[in-house]
Formats: C-alpha cells, sequence, structure tokens
C-alpha cells in the first residue's frame, strides 16, 4: 500500500500521527508532500517573515527525510490538482493529512477529500495540531466554551494521548516519476523579507525546546513571563504554528518537569510555572474551538452586539495617521513604540507587548481591532489565524471575555510595572537610550535642557504623545456603555 502523507502544519518527523499511521500501514513506503498553495502565498495577509520561516521549515523536514532514505516532494499551485497528479505518477492509492480546523483549512480540505475519493484514493485524517479537538469539549449542557476558565478546568481533566515515538525505520524513495520542485527562497516566490527572523525546523524546534527545558525556564515562567526584557518565555510559538513541535511534545514533557520539582512552589504559594505555561496550551486550543464553533469571529465580533461599536474618529485621514504612528511605532508612547519595533525587526513580539499595543489600538487610538489583527498577521512569524483572532478580541473586549469595557491599559502603568528600568524601551528605542530612569515612562515631564543633554526632545527626535490616555478611555467606555 502506497500511501501520500500531505505536510501541512505538521512539519516534522518526530509525534507526528498521520504519518506514523502512514508509515505503520504501508511499511514504510509513503510520499512525504508539500503543496505551496496559491491561495495563501498571494493572501492579503500574507507575511515575508513566515513564509521564510516555513521555507526553512521545509529545507530541515527534507534534510531529515533523506537521512531515512526519503526527500520531500514540492509542488505549487491548487491543493487538489496536485494531489491527484501525485497519486497518478505514483500509483499511491491513499492519502494522509493531520486536520486544520480554520475556516479556510477546513474548505480547502473538503475539496480535496471528495476529489481524491472520486479519483478512488482513499483519504484519512487524523488529530495532531491539537491535544483535543473542538468537538471534545462540551459544557454540561452539551453547549461550545465559551469562558476560558471551565474550559481549561475540563482540558487539564480529560485524558492525553502519549507522545508517538519515531524510530529509525528507513523510509522507501518516492518514485522518480514523481516530480518535486527545489525548495524555492522567499525572494524566488516573490517576497522580500526585511525582518531578522528565526531559524526555522524540526531540528531548531527541538534544539529550543531543550534549552527551555535545561535552563529550568518553564519552572520560573509565571514570574518571568510578564517581563519583556526578560528571556522568560519559551519561544515556541512558531514552532507550535508550523507544527515543528507537537503540543503532546510539549504537554507531557512539561508534566514530567512538573513531577520532577513538585513541592517546589512559587512566589505565590499556590501554582508554579509549569501549571501557567501549560495553560498557554490551552489558551491556544481555547481560541481554537471558539474560531471552528463560531466562524462568524473570523470577520465580525465573536459578541456580535458589538458589531454596532463605533471605532475611529470619524476622520478617516486622521484614523489612518494614528494608524501609521502606531504600525511604524512612533506614538510617543515608549512601551507601545518598543513593542511595535520589535515586532517590525525581529516577526515576534512578547505577548505581554502584543496586550499592551493591541489595548493601546483599539481602547487610546480607538481604532478598529481588525486593523491591528491584520497588521499581526502581515508581520509575525507566529501568526496564527485563531489565536490572533482571539488575543485581538479578547483586548477589544468584542470577544468571549466577560467583562467588556472595564480591562482598559494605562501604557504608562504597564511600562512602569513590567518594565521597571526601561531595558525593554531603550534596547527597540535607542532614541530613548540615554532617558534616565526617572523619566523614561513620563518623558514628558524631563526638563527640557536635560532632554537636549540626553539626545531626546520631544517632537525632534521622538514624537510627543499623540493622544491624552484619559481622555480617550472616557470616550471608549462610553461608547461600550451606548451598546450595552
Amino acid at each position: 500500500m502506497s500511501i501520500i502523507h500531505w505536510f501541512r502544519r505538521d512539519l516534522r518527523l518526530i509525534d507526528n500521527t498521520a504519518l506514523s499511521q502512514a508509515i505503520t500501514a504501508s511499511g514504510g513506503d509513503i510520499l512525504p508532500v508539500f503543496i505551496l498553495d496559491e491561495r495563501l502565498l498571494r493572501g492579503k495577509d500574507v507575511a515575508p517573515a513566515r513564509v521564510q520561516f516555513m521555507l526553512d521549515c521545509l529545507r530541515d523536514l527534507d534534510k531529515n527525510l533523506r537521512a531515512r532514505g526519503s526527500r520531500l516532494i514540492v509542488r505549487r499551485g491548487d491543493p487538489t490538482t496536485e494531489l491527484i497528479a501525485i497519486a497518478k505518477a505514483s500509483g499511491a492509492n491513499a492519502l494522509y493529512f493531520n486536520r486544520d480546523y480554520t475556516p479556510l483549512a477546513r474548505a480547502r480540505d473538503g475539496r480535496v477529500t471528495a476529489a481524491l475519493q472520486a479519483e478512488g484514493v482513499a483519504v484519512s485524517s487524523f488529530k495532531d495540531a491539537v491535544i483535543h479537538e473542538p468537538d471534545e469539549l462540551r459544557t454540561g449542557s452539551g453547549a461550545h466554551y465559551t469562558v476560558f476558565t471551565p474550559y481549561k478546568k475540563k482540558w487539564l481533566d480529560l485524558p492525553k494521548q502519549p507522545s508517538l515515538t519515531l524510530e529509525n525505520e528507513l523510509l522507501r524513495p518516492p518514485s522518480a516519476k514523481v516530480d518535486s520542485l527545489p525548495i524555492p527562497s522567499a525572494s524566488d516566490l516573490g517576497f522580500k523579507v526585511t525582518q531578522q527572523v528565526a531559524k526555522g525546523g524540526e531540528t531548531a524546534a527541538q534544539a529550543q525546546f531543550n534549552a527551555v527545558l535545561n535552563e529550568g525556564r518553564l519552572d520560573h515562567y509565571h514570574e518571568q513571563r510578564d517581563y519583556p526584557a526578560l528571556d522568560g518565555t519559551s519561544r515556541l510559538s512558531p514552532h507550535l504554528r508550523f507544527g515543528t513541535i507537537s503540543p503532546r511534545t510539549c504537554y507531557h514533557a512539561a508534566i514530567t518537569t512538573r513531577t520532577e520539582t513538585v513541592g517546589r512552589q512559587s512566589s505565590t504559594g499556590d501554582v508554579n510555572g509549569v501549571d501557567v505555561w501549560i495553560s498557554e496550551l490551552v489558551w491556544r486550543e481555547f481560541y481554537v474551538q471558539v474560531l471552528y464553533h463560531f466562524p462568524h469571529a473570523d470577520k465580525g465580533s465573536f459578541k456580535r452586539d458589538y458589531d454596532a461599536l463605533k471605532w475611529g474618529s470619524g476622520n478617516a485621514a486622521k484614523d489612518q495617521k494614528l494608524f501609521t504612528a502606531w504600525c511604524e511605532g512612533k506614538t510617543g508612547f515608549p512601551i507601545v513604540d518598543a513593542a511595535m519595533r520589535q515586532l517590525n525587526q525581529t516577526g515576534w513580539m512578547h505577548n505581554r507587548s502584543r496586550m499592551i499595543t493591541a489595548s493601546f489600538l483599539t481602547k487610546d487610538l480607538l481604532l478598529d481591532w481588525r486593523w491591528g489583527e491584520s497588521y499581526f498577521m502581515q508581520k509575525l512569524v507566529d501568526g496564527d489565524p485563531a489565536s490572533n483572532n482571539g488575543g485581538w478580541q479578547w483586548a477589544a473586549s468584542t470577544g468571549t471575555d466577560a467583562q467588556p469595557y472595564f480591562r482598559i491599559f494605562n501604557p504608562s502603568l504597564q511600562a512602569e510595572r513590567f518594565d521597571p528600568k526601561g531595558v525593554y524601551i531603550r534596547k527597540w528605542i535607542p532614541e530613548l537610550a540615554r532617558v534616565p530612569d526617572e523619566y523614561i515612562h513620563n518623558l514628558p515631564a524631563m526638563p527640557p535642557l536635560l532632554g537636549l543633554q540626553r539626545n531626546c526632545v520631544l517632537g525632534q527626535n521622538y514624537p510627543h504623545p499623540i493622544v491624552d490616555h484619559n481622555v480617550q478611555k472616557d470616550i471608549i467606555v462610553a461608547r461600550f456603555k451606548a451598546i450595552k
């Protein structure tokens, strides 16, 4: 039995459900395939940095397959057309793939499944991108969860599948009759990458996760994760996005770490870093099931009433100017600007910074959350439709959160709390490198002569704040109350 394994968001060999099933069923006679989908490559929110990361992943995947006697078959075009052609050229009689859950992916996979079955090719799909699929968790009444805390409780209570080992199986090389394109560069595909993108691939993912475990970063995750100047997070989000590491691998390794550190409590005395890190895996799957069961949230507010919320100032030119300042990191709010410059330069942003910048766009600039959601997707290496949408709607108070307009981040207070010495700010905003600590979070209070001496003159080499937070806060609260 010859089986096509269609790689998508599972660009790894270790702990890959569909691939393991294909190897078992075929005895190693598999055709590893990846298709560069033109529809995705030309989408409005495609990110050049994410394309480059993905191509790194493909090169690493091909290298690992060749080490086992196989190779990656790469095609470009419509998946349905290409998979049918590969099946005919190779004589493959089955297609295996791991399921994806976005509206676009589900529609695509439905078309592929119907077309290949019509050609006599058996199609099997598997759970792999998540630990628990959207339909596995229901409330006591059978409804879908819309609140995180009870979802998390149920998620933690459910039994977990073990990780899958991949022994040293040698795979049969695909038939020479099956043509493959060379793995292109981003520029070959017409993309100009201006960001400094971290290396992609399963090898890089394993090295990163091993470093996280060996450095004890999970033990201190709860204490360090909110401080963007610290290297206190796992930095695995791009790898989970492309499946170069399995969420099962992450979960079980975290549980092992937790078991080994039982008795060592956190500074709060009630949770430890591993628990908080596992919660981030749960958040990821919570947003997957929200978008799966409530696809209207892909384009509009999860809470439909807030589709009527007024965004903007009523002056399109003014709004565009504010948005451009936010995108470029030139708002006059240092913590916001540092975060946006980090994103623009690296394709990644610290999670606390994501919340601060998203709150600022929606609650201070009064701009539609969809503007920010789209910009993030165009820049983030880890840009994921479900997580990005969920995070932005959380910040905008249009999503699943129970308290709509009470949560408004004060950017200055956020900076004082989570970047008290301005280390993160100074790293990404060199104009502020010489500003004394006592003024780094309140630049307008700095005496003009001191600003001149420290090479920070507001309105010249760093902007004045473009809005008054207290004024804007009252406006957005009034708009939410009007909807209420």
